[in-house]
């Protein structure tokens, strides 16, 4: 049965970082901050995954203004690049589609 889905996109746009470092750091601090939830708002749904130009993670677990609401969060951890979006969708569609919304990041 689907679930109610709520996808997290985030440009790939690299931070400020020395040559020869990694240029999204911001990844693994969005995956440490949606690994330490404690269920109440959400919780991560699946590891992180590229999609073209965008690094999308998935929350689900709570209703969908729960999830906005993480979403926002998510989009204002600091170095989390600025144009990060949501979309709406369930647990069964594809990756990338459902209703967006925006973050105001």
């Amino acid at each position: 049965m689907a679930e109610l889905l709520v996808e997290i996109h985030v440009p790939l746009t690299p931070n400020d970082v020395p040559e020869g470092e990694y240029p999204f750091p911001w990844i693994d601090a969005v995956m440490e901050f949606l690994f330490e939830l404690d269920g109440s708002k959400g919780e991560m749904y699946d590891d992180g995954e590229e999609l073209g130009s965008e690094y999308l993670f998935f929350v689900h677990g709570a209703p969908e203004a729960h999830l906005i609401a993480l979403a926002r969060e998510v989009a204002t951890l600091p170095g989390v690049p600025a144009g990060a979006y949501a979309t709406v969708t369930d647990t069964e569609a594809d990756m990338g589609g459902g209703r967006r919304v925006e973050l105001g990041s």
